[in-house]
């Protein structure tokens, strides 16, 4: 049986090194200022992609039908849209990415930009797809 002053001792341990957590963005709107669609998902499926850009990099144009949103884990980006609005993203920035708006990024700094994103969309559906009209 533990005596209460080693107890006490083991708890200051673990409160010692506790975790953390914080919302590193939360919003019902996309950069942009849309609000996210409301849609129901007969069987959701959640996609994690890693994307690299090269430096000077531009990527097509292209759309998300999917919710999706990001950290830039390295570089910079600015994203562009077909309207001419612009968001420039910085290594350890979130984001809320658009949602059925033809846009591009493109790195803007001499490193490879790495970005991490999260997709929820139905199963097998495509939550990328090229916008061949913007070209």
């Amino acid at each position: 049986m533990l005596k209460p002053l080693c107890l006490l001792f083991l708890i200051g341990a673990f409160s010692a090194n506790a975790a953390t957590s914080k919302d590193l963005i939360k919003s019902t709107e996309t950069w942009d200022g849309q609000t996210l669609p409301q849609y129901s998902l007969t069987q959701p499926e959640v996609t994690i992609k890693e994307i690299v850009i090269a430096p000077g990099e531009q990527l097509p144009w292209h759309q998300h039908p999917a919710i999706n949103a990001g950290i830039l884990l390295s570089g910079e980006l600015i994203v562009y849209t077909r309207d001419g609005r612009e968001k420039n993203l910085k290594a350890g920035e979130p984001l809320i990415e658009l949602f059925n708006t033809s846009h591009y990024g493109k790195n803007i700094s001499s490193e490879p930009a790495k970005i991490v994103v999260f997709y929820l969309a139905e199963k097998d559906a495509p939550v990328t797809v090229l916008d061949k009209e913007a070209e």
